[in-house]
């Protein structure tokens, strides 16, 4: 593409290119380069609009926020430079540095501002310079730019409500020049492995994390999102992709353009280099320290595993963080105060920053993972460490008098009104910082809020509110457990459980640490040794053959995989000890479907479908998995009732008196 050729593109999908850097991408239309590049024009003097008094400016680019690339074109720059790019993406992002090379946006010299405005017009210019609108009027405010070409007050196109001087970052118009002619002659910068490993080391960023960030801070309104090519290039499956953009999905666009504005070197050439990338990595980790501070590293194969959970809530690398870190996190901190208000859907749990969102992300990210943590992640790994102090931590924000929390709706046959519940839970209403519009009821320890009524007239059940601070076993607390028996409990099974016994046996057994570094609490050869030499002895059977019986009795998924990495076993060490087990008629052979495994115990076999685990009907019902009403397993697993060495010791005493499987 010649110089000026830029006009010749169609920038409609200039958008997608752009994902994460601007906003209101809805708005963005066709024309959006050639629109700044009048702005540009218009404001020194080279382009006059048309209209009464020449007031008509300049047009608008999507709502106008494409004026923070002013100082802040790095981050566009990257994007356009970087291997993963997509080819129909990088020829319009290289069109929109080509034309902002030859606007004041690029001058280091040119005297610029920008701000709010509160104007219905569009453009003015005299001598002294020239203001223009460049987003859509909200309430009489609009966005502008303004240049300063002489010494006195430029012309105003109304009343300043905010207002400051533009950055200045990489990208004069010697630099935008040459990294396009580079990237046109050379290609795009070679993608670097050791680059994203730089960064995240420095960060504490997830792999995938890193590599997005590299990539130009990408994030999934660059739509449609990566494909086959890119993740080959980033080294990304898709569920690592989706897990990078949750873990980034917090930067605003202006954040991502002020982490990336000066991360490209002053000669773009160096791009090419081999260690050209790494430069890039280590000047993005020093702006992400500055802004965000650093996170533990945690070693790649615990992310991996924890992006096969598939959380919904975060991404992996916050799940490790509140382990590691529990007191940085959002929502675990400070002590946090919530109360109920008024919204046009009901009465709404809320607090001053919204951090009940984040605590409650991480209550149900968390909590019911941390078994998963302590059984299937090896003893001195840095999240496994971190999981008695995260309990601590957990257990002294539930003690906050000033928590409120979520308890679902009452259960069938309670009452379907606040009236029908005061006889159980009295009188008195609920008094928050503003009186609620529905009726309710505050006995100190449990809230119940009246429901809403519809537009047909349909009226929504209570909702049950409590302060875990005053849950135990008095009077309060049993009427609130029973009224919110059942399924839809929200928050109160999961404090229930961490403040239960078992949550402390298994903080217990990581704190104690009666593991060797390595070991994993799965392998009861590691974790129950005594219990193998008697299940060995009591069957006529090797120790590895006893190890593997007892994890097919007791565990969820003793896939061929899982076995292998939790028992440290290469594959005929393990064939030879299922070998063992098929021979003395314990467990059969089989090929079935999502199992992972070749050997079953006896019996009935429940299917599954993603995400859930498909298993022997016996241990389902040993570790209290219900079936769901198509008599298959359709249930996330249940918070367990023992440590791993009791439910080993429990499966085994089943066995002996004759309980076991058939």
């Amino acid at each position: 593409m010649t110089t000026g050729a830029w006009t010749a593109v169609d920038d409609q999908r200039v958008v997608p290119a752009l994902g994460g850097l601007i906003e209101g991408t809805g708005m963005w239309r066709t024309g959006t380069l050639a629109c700044m590049e009048r702005t540009g024009r218009f404001l020194t003097g080279a382009w006059d609009p048309p209209g009464p008094e020449g007031e008509d400016g300049p047009g608008i680019a999507g709502e106008g926020s494409w004026v923070r690339f002013i100082g802040r074109i790095g981050g566009v720059a990257l994007r356009a430079a970087v291997a993963s790019t997509r080819p129909e993406r990088r020829e319009r992002l290289l069109a929109l540095l080509e034309m902002w090379a030859e606007t004041p946006f690029a001058d280091p010299a040119a005297r610029l501002r920008t701000g709010i405005v509160v104007t219905e017009r569009l453009a003015v210019r005299d001598g002294r310079g020239a203001a223009v609108s460049v987003g859509w009027s909200r309430e009489g405010r609009r966005r502008f730019v303004e240049l300063r070409t002489g010494d006195a007050e430029p012309p105003g196109l109304g009343k300043i409500e905010e207002a400051r001087d533009v950055p200045r970052g990489w990208g004069s118009p010697e630099q935008l020049r040459r990294l396009v002619a580079l990237v046109r002659e050379r290609g795009p910068a070679p993608w670097d492995r050791e680059a994203v490993a730089l960064l995240r080391e420095r960060t504490g960023m997830g792999r995938p994390a890193a590599s997005l960030a590299l990539a130009g801070l990408l994030e999934r309104m660059y739509v449609p999102f990566l494909d086959a090519d890119e993740r080959a290039t980033l080294r990304l499956k898709v569920a690592e992709a989706e897990d990078g953009a949750s873990e980034l999905a917090r930067l605003t666009a202006l954040e991502r353009l002020e982490l990336l504005a000066d991360v490209l070197p002053e000669d773009p050439a160096r791009l090419w280099e081999p260690d050209g990338m790494r430069g890039v990595a280590e000047r993005l980790a020093e702006a992400w320290q500055a802004r965000r501070g650093q996170r533990a590293v945690v070693p790649e194969r615990t992310l991996k595993a924890v992006v096969e959970l598939g959380l919904l809530r975060l991404s992996a690398a916050e799940f490790c963080a509140a382990f590691t870190d529990p007191a940085a996190e959002p929502g675990l901190g400070a002590p946090l105060d919530t109360w109920i208000k008024n919204s046009e859907h009901g009465p709404l749990l809320t607090d001053a920053r919204w951090d009940i969102v984040r605590f409650e992300d991480r209550l149900h990210s968390l909590v019911p993972h941390l078994a998963w943590v302590y059984a299937e992640l090896p003893a001195g790994d840095p999240v496994r460490e971190g999981l008695p102090g995260l309990v601590r931590l957990l257990l002294k924000r539930l003690d906050h008098p000033g928590l409120l929390l979520r308890a679902g709706h009452p259960a069938a046959g309670s009452g379907r009104t606040v009236a029908e519940l005061q006889e159980r839970f009295g009188f008195r209403p609920y008094a928050g910082p503003e009186r609620l519009d529905v009726a309710s009821i505050d006995d100190g320890l449990t809230v119940i809020t009246d429901g809403t009524v519809d537009r047909r007239g349909y009226r929504s059940p209570p909702r049950v509110h409590f302060r875990p601070a005053f849950y135990g076993d008095d009077e309060r607390s049993q009427a609130l457990a029973a009224l919110t028996s059942g399924f839809g409990r929200e928050d109160l099974p999961l404090v229930e459980w961490l403040r239960g016994p078992v949550c402390a046996r298994i903080a217990q057994r990581v704190e104690s640490a009666p593991l060797p570094v390595g070991a994993y609490e799965s392998n009861p050869a590691a974790s129950a040794p005594h219990l193998v030499a008697r299940v060995a002895d009591a069957l006529g059977l090797d120790e590895d053959a006893a190890a593997l019986h007892l994890q097919l009795l007791a565990l969820p998924a003793p896939t061929d995989r899982n076995v292998r990495t939790w028992n440290g076993w290469k594959t005929a060490r393990h064939q030879k000890a299922a070998a063992a087990l098929v021979e003395r008629g314990l467990v059969i052979e089989d090929k079935r479907p999502r199992a992972g495994r070749q050997v079953f115990l006896p019996g009935e076999w429940i299917h599954a479908k993603k995400p859930y685990q498909p298993m022997e009907a016996w241990k389902a019902e040993l570790i209290g998995l219900r079936r769901s009403f198509n008599r298959r397993l359709e249930n996330p697993l249940p918070l367990p009732t023992r440590t791993l060495p009791e439910l080993f010791a429990h499966a085994w005493s089943l066995v002996e008196k004759g309980e076991g499987p058939v």
